[in-house]
């Protein structure tokens, strides 16, 4: 049975909502999950009969997110340092964490190690498009800066993602730039382009839009440009539905309306609603770190849970190993 290390203290709202998250995700699925903190605030928030079903590992010390992502790897009696070395010493398969991201990355870099081949880790996250299923994006923010080999990595470590995680078959692989056409993008994603020119799946240079409409399925870019594109859809959703509520309470037709749409507007808010997704997996190291918005609710954390139960059930990283180095022997 597949066994989850769970940051219990990491969140903005600290241990409740991942409890119960947890409890959720028991109660659909079979895996071991061990919550990692403080055991004075996490005991009272179990119910009687999920004691003996959830493992609590004590530890007083809590990463803030006001706290360096360095002084993690000092700090090995806090939460997020216990939760990934069980992962380390192979008493856990995956680690989830709401908490500071950037010492969850860190620590899972710098402790678990990356798989062979790869140069450096990237952060995944899905993205609703208008054809159903999500597109996958990559990196968003655990490379600030990136070089062409980098790219090339993430969008075969991508490519296996949407194939064995999503069910993806023969998923289409894109570089994110500023136009379709070959000679568009920069000296980065040009490089790259050359690298990955002619693997199983690379469509070349894809725009924006194609993130969300779903013509193609992994979308690569680096860490920087990434984050930024993430933060700025979220703010629009959040935006459109701010719109939406307001205009509709200033209308009685309006409101009549929303009132026959309450299926559809349940249904778009399902789409894009981060908790939703759960959380954005680290990809590439040796092992399973999902890193988790820091104001997850219970239903974000029970969804991050099911993800790093699918990403070390599918064997994923395997299947990397063997892509990557199929990558360096075109390349070569």
């Amino acid at each position: 049975m597949v066994k989850i290390a769970i940051d219990a203290m990491g969140g903005d709202f600290g241990p409740e909502p991942i409890v119960k998250g947890c409890i959720e995700a028991l109660r659909k699925k079979q895996f071991t999950p061990i919550l990692i903190g403080k055991k004075s605030e996490i005991l009272p928030l179990l119910p009687k009969r999920y004691r003996d079903k959830i493992s609590i590992v004590a530890c007083d010390d809590v990463i803030s997110m006001s706290d360096a992502a360095t002084d993690a790897v000092k700090r090995k009696e806090s939460s997020i340092y216990k939760a990934v070395d069980l992962v380390k010493s192979g008493e856990a398969d995956g680690v989830v964490s709401a908490g500071h991201s950037g010492a969850t990355m860190t620590l899972a870099t710098l402790r678990l190690g990356r798989l062979k081949g790869v140069s450096r880790p990237a952060l995944v996250t899905l993205m609703p498009t208008k054809v159903g299923r999500r597109s996958v994006v990559l990196d968003v923010g655990a490379n600030v800066d990136s070089k062409p080999e980098h790219l090339a990595e993430f969008a075969v470590m991508g490519g296996c993602y949407a194939e064995d995680v999503l069910g993806i078959e023969e998923p289409t692989i894109g570089l994110l730039a500023n136009g379709e056409e070959k000679s568009k993008g920069n000296e980065v994603t040009k490089a790259a382009f050359k690298l990955l020119d002619g693997y199983r799946g690379f469509v070349g240079n894809v725009e924006g839009g194609d993130i969300f409409n779903g013509s193609c399925d992994v979308i690569t870019c680096d860490g920087f440009i990434g984050n930024i594109m993430l933060k700025t859809s979220e703010g629009v959703a959040s935006t459109i539905s701010q719109l939406i509520k307001d205009y509709i309470r200033k209308s009685p037709i309006a409101i009549t309306g929303a009132l026959l749409m309450r299926k559809v507007f349940r249904l778009l808010k399902k789409e894009i609603d981060y908790a939703e997704v759960g959380g954005a997996p680290l990809i590439g190291i040796k092992g399973c770190a999902i890193v988790s918005h820091g104001k997850s609710n219970a239903r974000a954390i029970e969804n991050a849970i099911y993800q790093a139960i699918a990403y070390v059930d599918t064997g994923v990283n395997e299947h990397i190993v063997s892509r990557i180095k199929e990558l360096k022997e075109k390349e070569a």
